[in-house]
């Protein structure tokens, strides 16, 4: 049953890691898995087949996720965007109670709460700055659509570290930075003929399967990009963890709210979200995003559990 319920908390990270704004780390959070995924990558060398076996119900959830989220959530988000960022507030809010277990046993000093503002402000200037500063229609078109040298796989494989790394600090988006970095097209676009290969091999249409092939050589350079970086970080979030547990917890407090902020500020964007749509209709959507923050508090306690 625990294998079964961490498959399914990394399918929410996996949503995560493919929509831009969503950090896919702040949900590792939310689902109470982000120092145990931490520890597991550290420790993969000293107890590989204990680590292997607890990453493995995870791995195969975020990869689930992703393909899943390359096609159908990306198009739920686009088309019922505000519904879908409630859903998503009301599962950081569910992680709330967890943080407050975190640091409940921790010795309250004024700083921490310097450090809880200074990682909430720092999240908004980071959130503002990068995706400010990114137009997400053009970042979404693939620059590499197959491999044809060296410099694609170098490309590639930068992409990866840079992106994974920087995802795996709590609230910092990976899709976000695979747009800074001019890559989010390429990455996604080649997952999304992964899924498209999967089906015509269970199709029986090989043709469809080998104009899919040649663009899934994408992700593998990506992918070992993927792996270096996490395992570079991971150390670092490991020994801070360590050596500053309770400044750590009150920082990453300050970013599932910093989370919370971004999300509410990209749901209420929604044209729908308005009077001008008539007063009972705007009361009927905020049942309804009321409703959905609801769902996600609950799905998040029941994969505390």
């Amino acid at each position: 049953m625990r294998k079964i319920v961490d498959f399914v908390k990394g399918i929410f990270i996996g949503i995560a890691l493919v929509i831009p704004g969503l950090s896919g780390s702040i949900f590792a959070v939310v689902v109470g898995l982000y120092e145990s995924i931490l520890n597991a990558v550290n420790n993969i060398r000293k107890e590989f087949k204990k680590s292997f076996l607890f990453l493995l119900p995870i791995v195969l959830g975020v990869g689930v996720g992703i393909l899943a989220s390359t096609k159908l959530v990306l198009w739920v988000t686009e088309n019922y965007k505000q519904q879908s960022y409630f859903f998503f507030i009301g599962l950081v809010l569910g992680s709330l109670p967890l943080i407050l277990r975190k640091i409940k046993g921790i010795k309250f000093k004024p700083q921490y709460l310097l450090i809880t503002v200074a990682a909430f402000v720092g999240l908004m200037l980071i959130s503002f700055l990068l995706t400010g500063n990114v137009d997400e229609s053009a970042a979404k078109l693939p620059k590499i659509e197959k491999i044809t040298g060296v410099d694609d796989v170098l490309v590639l494989t930068f992409a990866g570290i840079f992106s994974c790394a920087t995802m795996s600090i709590p609230g910092v988006s990976g899709s976000v930075m695979l747009m800074v970095v001019g890559h989010y097209g390429s990455v996604y676009n080649a997952v999304g003929n992964c899924a498209d290969f999967l089906k015509a091999l269970l199709t029986g249409n090989l043709d469809e399967a080998k104009v899919a092939a040649s663009s899934i050589l994408v992700v593998i350079p990506f992918m070992v990009g993927a792996v270096v970086g996490i395992a570079l970080i991971a150390k670092i979030l490991v020994y801070l963890l360590k050596k500053f547990e309770a400044q750590m917890y009150y920082g990453v407090g300050g970013l599932v709210a910093g989370a919370i902020v971004t999300l509410l500020a990209e749901a209420v964007k929604d044209p729908s979200f308005s009077f001008s749509i008539g007063v009972g209709k705007f009361l009927l959507i905020l049942l309804i995003d009321a409703v959905l923050v609801v769902v996600g508090i609950l799905c998040t306690k029941y994969l505390d559990k």
